[in-house]
């Protein structure tokens, strides 16, 4: 099988401060224009906590804990990507967000759970049900 058409495993975080979550506009290659939180690939043997941590400090600078699971989406609006999306929450504990990856992100700000700027990176809507709902499984 060719490793385009591999599922692959994503973690996506919202990050919260004072109530806000830390959103950014992405950029490059895929869902360009899109807003989402710090995430990216779990890597092998890495647990779901460590990548949470190693992915917000690479793309924001910033360190978060009290890292919880929100909810599991079986995401294919990008095809021919497909990923399973491990969607987690935490809270901010230190530094002030920069854009350490220029190429891959706008730039990052905080925003209300009702003010999240459009457009939404599709799993992003998951996660909005998640946190009001509870419904922690999305399969589509």
């Amino acid at each position: 099988m060719d490793s385009q058409n591999q599922s692959k495993v994503g973690i996506g975080i919202l990050i919260f401060k004072e109530g806000k979550v830390l959103l950014g506009k992405r950029l490059g290659n895929h869902a360009a224009g899109l807003y989402s939180g710090p995430g990216g690939h779990l890597e092998y043997m890495e647990s779901f906590a460590d990548c949470a941590q190693r992915e917000t400090r690479e793309e924001t600078g910033i360190e978060i804990g009290n890292i919880k699971f929100l909810c599991l989406s079986n995401l294919k609006a990008y095809a021919p990507h497909h990923y399973v999306n491990i969607g987690l929450t935490a809270d901010w504990k230190s530094g002030e967000p920069k854009n350490i990856e220029p190429d891959k992100c706008a730039g990052w700000n905080w925003y209300g759970l009702d003010e999240w700027p459009p457009p939404l990176f599709e799993v992003y809507n998951n996660y909005r049900i998640a946190l009001r709902t509870g419904q922690n499984y999305f399969d589509a």
